[in-house]
């Protein structure tokens, strides 16, 4: 599952990785991001998110792994606690845990927020991306129109329901009391994979993951800040492979790479 403001295209080269390496990769826009539906009501609490994601998974079978970045993994974690959990038997979080950093999820809503008339060019979105990460400028940004969209003003606004980031749902996702204990509920598979570079878990907050739930394995990428799969795939797809091979290594199957759009989003 891709963190706030993406689509399932993020993890493009990993599903098609993992396909190659003989597991079934379903990705998904979450439910208010990409294709899927936009909440009638604006409603975008972990736990709902959760309940829609729980119902997409029953139709996939099982045994099923999770994969989160940022968003993603913080409904992961408040999947697995649920008494209508699918069965999950690995959960991997990709720079996410119940302790954030405060200064880097502050940015991360900075970023988010800033331009609501969206851009005049993806050229424009790319330097603000750029600002963002502290990288160099993407030289070719068509694709990012696959995270933005054409308005009817002729700008290009991001791929997603603004109303995801206000404040009412943005503090109902920054409870880690409340993800900690879902999470102490699971007893699956575990993993962190932290990016060596992000702001938004710190080592000491990993640490503290790792104390907390000593079953999980951990993972650090150097080169990675929070947007893990994006700054350093290679390394990353392979992390998650070798968390997998280890935590269900009876489940893979075919080789199969598939996306899905929940076009319905309902309490």
């Amino acid at each position: 599952m891709h963190g706030g403001g993406q689509t399932r295209h993020a993890w493009q080269g990993t599903a098609l990785a993992l396909a190659r390496a003989g597991w079934r990769a379903v990705a998904l826009d979450l439910p208010g991001h990409g294709e899927s539906a936009w909440s009638p009501q604006g409603d975008y609490h972990v736990d709902k998110l959760a309940a829609d994601v729980a119902r997409l998974c029953g139709g996939l079978g099982s045994p099923l792994a999770i994969v989160g970045a940022s968003l993603g993994g913080m409904i992961g974690m408040a999947l697995v606690g649920r008494a209508d959990a699918p069965a999950v038997a690995a959960l991997a979080l990709v720079d996410v845990g119940p302790w954030l950093e405060s200064a880097g999820v502050d940015r991360i809503v900075g970023f988010m927020r800033a331009h609501p008339d969206g851009f005049a060019s993806l050229e424009d979105a790319a330097q603000h991306i750029a600002a963002y990460r502290g990288r160099p400028v993407q030289a070719h940004p068509r694709g990012l129109g696959k995270n933005l969209r054409l308005n009817a003003a002729g700008r290009w606004v991001w791929h997603w329901d603004p109303r995801l980031m206000n404040d009412e749902n943005h503090s109902h996702r920054n409870d880690p009391d409340y993800l900690a204990r879902s999470l102490a509920r699971y007893r699956g598979q575990v993993a962190l994979v932290r990016g060596g570079r992000s702001d938004v878990i710190s080592a000491a907050g990993a640490a503290r993951f790792c104390a907390e739930f000593p079953r999980a394995r951990f993972y650090e990428l150097a080169q990675a800040g929070h947007m893990v799969a994006g700054d350093a795939n290679d390394v990353f797809t392979a992390s998650l492979i070798d968390f997998l091979d280890t935590a269900m290594p009876a489940a893979r199957a075919g080789a199969t790479a598939a996306s899905a759009t929940p076009k319905e989003s309902t309490a």
